[in-house]
């Protein structure tokens, strides 16, 4: 095996043992980026120059007997999380120059912890998306058949994780943008707790659903990233006062008599039928490690689009207001003020972000508050009260992650309703705030990966951890790797 097929585990037991260096994973990962990056499309930026510098000082390290987590470990990052002195695009023309003066938390910390930054990876225009051609500059293309979508938005972290362009990434998460990808990719994809990992730095959408979390190839090496990361950060008001457990210590354990939910709200018509063999399949396999399946119901699961997009765009209109060609990023010409703003925003963002905006300010506006959004945030608490209810009698929800697996290149592109339903398995995480974690759990004939989701109750991410990497490690699925 090449150094970069490996995981951060066993990368890090390597470099342990003093059987590789930290520059020579980098040269591996940039090696393996120059190979296939002109078919995958994952980054927008791939820092060449960074990486063989963190690398450096990672050996340096280690030679003075100092090692942190992550150190030598090649990472990529979302391009919406801030990166001082690196470009910070969001995929968007309307930031294709902004580079930050300041660090994200998240990134920060990474560096605590001695990681090697590859690059920035390509997403739907500021997290807005499922399949990562909303994206202002390209499309990201799956690496198990590049004539199809990787998902998204986090579609470039998923692709550069399943493709060996980095050993681990960081996504976000704001209605499955870390779980549908990683599903469609074949990878591990975590989103947390809300509040459970900082946003300070990550560029806003929708800042009551926003979740920054890792996407990575095996549940032991997200559940290293998620010690890294995670953590109450004085700088996000929205950063939670709770204990920080070492994430690592759950895997490994059983989980005879666990409780798992079934709700039978997520196996519906027009789903896929290998999609929900291979969830049933999973079912059955977890049954057999000595789980107990139990079914549930999460009854406002049909109203969760609806709300999600009535929330989700009330939110980005108000944070999108501030890119208007005053204090960064694109200024176009105008003959007066009004003109610039209105040149600006034209020109600077693409048409799924103006719809969002528009959809957004709409269910904003004065007549329309009290019927749309006022309406949506109640629905919403039904929502999150029908996951408390099922936590009364389960330790954890299982659903598939996708209705279906990777999609064509175009196919749903004129059609942004059918792009919607494309999340309708992990909206109403997002909606209650609650963590969920997305494992390979199979292939269809075509050679497409299947995800398994798991949801949990609030600040429980070990049991999570716990029983996928129990299957994890009870099937093969996570072992595939494309062959590109």
């Amino acid at each position: 095996m090449e150094l970069y097929e490996y995981g951060i585990d066993d990368l890090r037991k390597m470099l342990d043992k003093g059987e590789t260096s930290a520059r020579e994973i980098a040269a591996s990962v940039i090696s393996r980026i120059d190979a296939v990056e002109e078919r995958v499309k994952a980054y927008v930026t791939v820092t060449r120059d960074e990486a063989f510098a963190m690398a450096s000082r990672a050996d340096e390290q280690f030679s003075a007997g100092r090692k942190a987590s992550l150190s030598g470990i090649p990472v990529a990052i979302k391009d919406n999380m801030c990166t001082k002195g690196i470009p910070t695009t969001c995929s968007s023309k309307i930031l294709k120059n902004f580079v930050p003066p300041y660090e994200s938390t998240v990134t920060t910390r990474l560096g605590n912890e001695g990681y090697v930054l590859t690059g920035k990876t390509n997403l739907d225009e500021f997290a807005m998306g499922s399949s990562t051609e909303n994206s202002g500059f390209f499309t990201t293309r799956n690496p198990w058949d590049t004539d199809r979508i990787p998902g998204g938005s986090s579609g470039g972290s998923a692709a550069a994780v399943a493709a060996g362009e980095c050993i681990a990434a960081l996504g976000s998460d704001t209605g499955g943008s870390i779980r549908q990808p990683a599903s469609l990719c074949g990878v591990v994809g975590l989103k947390p707790t809300y509040g459970r990992v900082s946003r300070y730095g990550l560029v806003a959408f929708a800042s009551s659903l926003d979740q920054i979390g890792p996407i990575t190839k095996t549940v032991r090496d997200a559940a290293i990233m998620m010690n890294a990361i995670a953590g109450r950060d004085p700088l996000d008001s929205t950063s939670a006062p709770v204990d920080m457990p070492d994430f690592t210590s759950v895997i490994g354990q059983d989980i005879k008599g666990m409780k798992i939910g079934i709700p039978k709200e997520y196996f519906i018509e027009g789903m896929d039928p290998e999609v929900d063999s291979a969830v049933r399949e999973a079912i059955r396999e977890l049954e057999s490690l000595g789980a107990i399946p139990v079914e549930v119901s999460l009854p406002h699961t049909d109203y969760a689009v609806a709300t999600y997009y009535v929330l989700a765009t009330s939110e980005a209109s108000s944070n999108l207001a501030r890119y208007d060609g005053v204090k960064y990023g694109l200024r176009s010409e105008g003959k007066d003020l009004m003109d610039m703003y209105m040149r600006t925003r034209s020109e600077g963002f693409g048409p799924e972000v103006k719809r969002r905006i528009m959809l957004g300010t709409y269910t904003l506006s004065s007549g329309y508050y009290d019927a749309y959004y006022k309406k949506a945030q109640q629905v919403r608490t039904l929502i999150k009260n029908d996951f408390e209810e099922a936590f009364k009698n389960v330790d954890l929800i299982l659903t598939p992650t996708s209705p279906t697996p990777a999609f064509r290149l175009g196919e749903k592109t004129d059609d942004p309703l059918q792009m919607y339903l494309a999340d309708i398995f992990t909206i109403s995480v997002n909606l209650a705030g609650v963590p969920a974690i997305s494992v390979p759990c199979g292939f269809t004939s075509k050679d497409l990966p299947v995800g398994l989701q798991m949801i949990g109750r609030h600040f429980d991410e070990e049991t999570l951890l716990k029983a996928s990497h129990a299957y994890e490690q009870s099937t093969q699925w996570h072992k595939r790797r494309p062959s590109l």
